[in-house]
């Protein structure tokens, strides 16, 4: 029997295929490449305190442990999920033994370190401002949001990205080099869709070819296809965090596909969602958004559609209500586009948020007592629909001695073409009477 049937590597794959050097880390160019930070940063011997941003699988803590080596520190690892304020004073004790001992530098690494709260942050940010600690964290979160502003401010922020698909298949090739695939066959196909399901992250890239492995074990095949990957693999979701970035940069990229009438955008980021695990019911509030915010009145219909779209999926539920918000999203791509009541709108609350409490007009308020009929309420008021045109041309409606505004600006699009005609008709109406007054 050969040698992928007699025995299973001791290592899980992810963890003995570990880069140990900065030239045999796969990915990550703009930060390790030649003139690039974290490789001049090595060259020149100068650590310093970091934060490496980027999704699960992309090598954050390969290249913390690199750099550690790289500099001759003591290196600390910690998670922030099991940690606390203990496991960080016990992370300086040993920093200060390891100075006083060797004279050697001590990198504290903080995995995950958005979990942190503010006081764990603060409770090891003296310890980096003197010297004594070189921080580095490692984040799937935004630090903008997630990292005490006074620490952030003493780390240079590095963002890493996914594997490109070119990538992940030299890593297929590292692997199969190394000989942990034993004699097992990949056919193109079956690298591409191991790729496509590993969706940028390394470790679930080499975790699949495990499965893989295993599998073939089973089933005493040594040629893989994507026939067999299908029947044999246990799949996750894309990557995808229902509270981090990749859920808000996907629902702006839906969001600003509709706004630039992309209808094929908009699907795509739609059905990466829905694929990823979002709820369907969040997406069907957030296409009602859209057509408030970017279609307005120049396409009244897109509100509807939008809206019976969420009640649609709210009998069905899916996968088939998932084809209503399918289309309304497609529908509000190609909508016409405006913006000019969502801008109205958020002039007028500016304005009245600084402006003082101004009194209604008399002739605008009712009067349903004879005192405030006394007092003139509602006097000389003139009901429009005896007017020409149903327009009391002329008439004031804003407090006494405010001028005409003009938040509202339709737009030349859609319907708020003829709404802009309209308003236009009207006002030349109100020149008129002021003429005549």
């Amino acid at each position: 029997m050969n040698d992928l049937f007699a025995r299973e590597p001791e290592k899980p794959l992810a963890e003995a295929l570990r880069p140990t050097a900065l030239n045999e880390v796969i990915g990550q160019q703009h930060l390790i490449g030649a003139g690039k930070p974290l490789r001049l940063a090595i060259e020149s011997q100068a650590p310093h305190s970091m934060i490496l941003w980027g999704p699960p699988g992309v090598g954050k803590t390969t290249l913390a442990r690199i750099l550690a080596h790289s500099f001759d520190a003591d290196f600390i690892p910690v998670s922030a999920v099991f940690a606390g304020i203990k496991d960080i004073r016990d992370a300086v004790e040993r920093a200060h033994a390891t100075l006083s001992r060797s004279g050697k530098r001590t990198i504290l690494f903080v995995d995950e370190v958005h979990r942190f709260n503010k006081s764990q942050q603060d409770a090891f940010l003296p310890f980096v401002e003197s010297g004594l600690l070189t921080f580095i964290g490692a984040t799937t979160e935004n630090p903008s949001f997630e990292v005490n502003r006074a620490l952030l401010s003493r780390a240079q922020v590095y963002v890493l990205e996914p594997l490109s698909g070119q990538e992940l298949a030299a890593l297929f090739e590292r692997a199969k080099s190394c000989g942990a695939l034993g004699t097992l066959e990949f056919d193109t196909g079956a690298i591409t869709m191991l790729a496509g399901y590993a969706d940028g992250d390394a470790r679930r890239f080499l975790n699949l070819l495990e499965q893989t492995r295993t599998a073939a074990l089973a089933g005493q095949r040594t040629a893989i296809d994507s026939v067999f990957l299908g029947e044999v693999l246990t799949l996750n979701a894309r990557r995808f965090d229902k509270g981090g970035d990749a859920f808000y940069d996907q629902i702006s990229a839906l969001h600003k596909s509709v706004r630039g009438s992309n209808p094929d955008a908009a699907l795509y980021w739609l059905t990466r969602m829905l694929d990823g695990g979002a709820d369907p019911k969040y997406l069907a509030r957030r296409l009602i958004r859209m057509a408030w915010e970017d279609i307005g009145l120049a396409d009244p219909r897109a509100m509807q559609i939008a809206n019976d779209a969420a009640s649609t999926y709210e009998r069905l539920g899916s996968p088939e209500g998932e084809l209503a918000l399918a289309q309304a999203s497609i529908y509000l791509a190609i909508a016409a586009k405006s913006n000019a009541g969502y801008k109205a709108y958020n002039a007028a609350r500016a304005f009245v948020k600084q402006d003082a409490s101004q009194a209604v007009p008399v002739h605008l308020r009712n009067a349903p007592t004879r005192l405030m009929q006394d007092l003139g309420y509602g006097h000389a008021y003139r009901y429009a629909h005896d007017e020409p045109d149903a327009y009391a041309a002329g008439e004031h409606y804003l407090p006494e001695g405010m001028a005409e505004p003009h938040w509202y600006q339709p737009v030349p699009r859609g319907l708020e073409t003829k709404i802009g005609e309209k308003l236009a008709f009207l006002r030349e109406l109100d020149n008129q009477a002021k003429k005549q007054d």
